[in-house]
C-alpha cells in the first residue's frame, strides 16, 4: 500500500516559519485622536404657529460605538483556521482511498485477514504433546544430540476436517514392511536394507483421504541419534532431487512453488512434485530432516489433475511445527 508524503514547506507561513511578525492594526478599532467633533448647524428660525420640532437623537460618539463592536477575528487566526480546515479535507480524503483500496482488494492480499476459498483444509488446534519431566525440547540449548523425547505417535499431525481416515495408517506404530510399501516395488529391498544399517527406533504414520480424492499420508521415522538420520537422508539421495521413486511416481522434480519463507529454524525440508506427463495419479512429496527424526509428507490426487499446491504446503509446514 502506497503511503503519500507532504511535501516539506507547503503552506509555510512567516508565523510558521518563525520570523518576526507585526502586530496587525485592528480595522473596526479607531483612536479616539482620529475623531474630529464637527459643530452643530445652526438652527434654522421657526415660523409662527407651526409645530415645535421634535428632539434630535442623543449623538453617540464614535468611540463607543467602535468598543460596543465585536472585535473581527485577526487574519492569523483566520489563516490558522484555514490551515487546519484544508489538513482535515485531505486527511478525510486520504482516509476514504485507503478505506476503498483495502476493500478492493482480495481477501489474499490483505495481511491478516482469514484467507477463504483458497483450498486449504481444515485442521484442528495444535499443540505440543507433554514432555517426560526434566526433558528437553529437541533444539534447546541443553539438546545437544537434537533428540526428541516427546512420544513420536503424539507429533504426527492430526487429521483435518472432512477426512476419512486410512485404516492401516491410523496414527500408531507400524511395521518396516508398511513403511516399505511407499516406495516402488522393485527399490524396497534396497530400503529396507538401509534401514536395517540405520536400525530406526520407532516408525509412525497416519493416513486420510479428502472429498475431493486427494490422499495424505505421513511418516516420522525416529533414529538413535542425528547421525543416523541425516545419513538416511543421503543414503536415499534426497537433496537436488527426489531420491529413491515412491510408489506411483514417474518423473519428481524440485517444486519452484516452495520457498525459503516456508523453511522452519533447525529443519531442513526437501520438496518435491511429478513432472507433467503423469500416470494415473499425481504427486507431491517432502523429506523433512528434524534432528533424529524423519518426516514423509505424501499428498496424491487420482486422475489428470494435479494435487493442489496450497493444501500441500500446508500440511508440511504445521507437521513440521509439531517437529520444530
Amino acid at each position: 500500500m502506497s503511503e503519500q508524503t507532504v511535501t516539506p514547506g507547503a503552506g509555510v507561513t512567516p508565523e510558521d516559519a518563525g520570523a518576526p511578525v507585526e502586530p496587525e492594526k485592528d480595522e473596526a478599532a479607531v483612536e479616539p485622536e482620529a475623531v474630529v467633533a464637527t459643530a452643530a448647524p445652526a438652527p434654522h428660525p421657526v415660523p409662527e404657529g407651526a409645530p415645535p420640532l421634535p428632539e434630535a437623537p442623543p449623538v453617540v460618539p464614535l468611540a463607543a460605538v467602535a468598543a460596543d463592536a465585536a472585535p473581527k477575528p485577526p487574519r492569523r487566526v483566520l489563516r490558522a483556521v484555514a490551515r487546519w480546515t484544508a489538513a482535515a479535507l485531505a486527511f478525510g480524503v486520504l482516509g476514504t482511498g485507503t478505506a476503498f483500496g483495502i476493500a478492493s482488494l482480495e481477501r489474499t492480499d490483505v495481511p491478516g485477514l482469514a484467507t477463504e476459498g483458497d483450498g486449504r483444509w481444515d485442521y484442528p488446534e495444535l499443540s505440543l504433546p507433554a514432555l517426560p519431566a526434566g526433558s528437553p525440547r529437541p533444539f534447546s540449548p541443553g539438546n545437544p544430540a537434537e533428540i526428541h523425547h516427546a512420544d513420536l505417535r503424539e507429533l504426527l499431525l492430526p487429521a483435518p476436517a472432512g477426512a476419512k481416515p486410512d485404516k492401516k495408517l491410523t496414527g500408531g506404530w507400524i511395521s518396516t514392511e508398511t513403511f516399505l510399501d511407499a516406495y516402488r516395488k522393485q527399490d524396497r529391498r534396497s530400503v529396507a536394507q538401509l534401514l536395517k544399517d540405520a536400525a530406526p527406533r520407532h516408525i509412525a504414520a497416519r493416513g486420510w483421504t479428502m472429498p475431493d480424492g486427494t490422499t495424505s499420508r505421513i511418516y516420522l521415522v525416529r533414529f538413535n541419534s542425528t547421525a543416523f538420520a541425516s545419513r538416511m537422508i543421503d543414503d536415499l539421495n534426497v537433496g537436488s532431487s527426489a531420491g529413491t521413486p515412491l510408489a506411483r511416481t514417474d518423473t519428481t522434480d524440485l517444486d519452484p512453488a516452495w520457498g525459503s519463507v516456508n523453511d522452519i529454524e533447525n529443519l531442513s525440508s526437501f520438496v518435491f512434485a511429478e513432472q507433467a506427463p503423469f500416470g494415473a495419479e499425481h504427486v507431491r512429496q517432502a523429506y523433512t530432516l528434524a534432528g533424529d527424526t524423519i518426516a514423509l509428507v505424501v499428498h496424491e490426487r487420482p486422475g489428470k489433475r494435479e494435487a493442489a499446491r496450497i493444501p500441500f504446503q500446508q500440511t508440511l509446514i504445521l507437521q513440521n511445527q509439531l517437529l520444530a
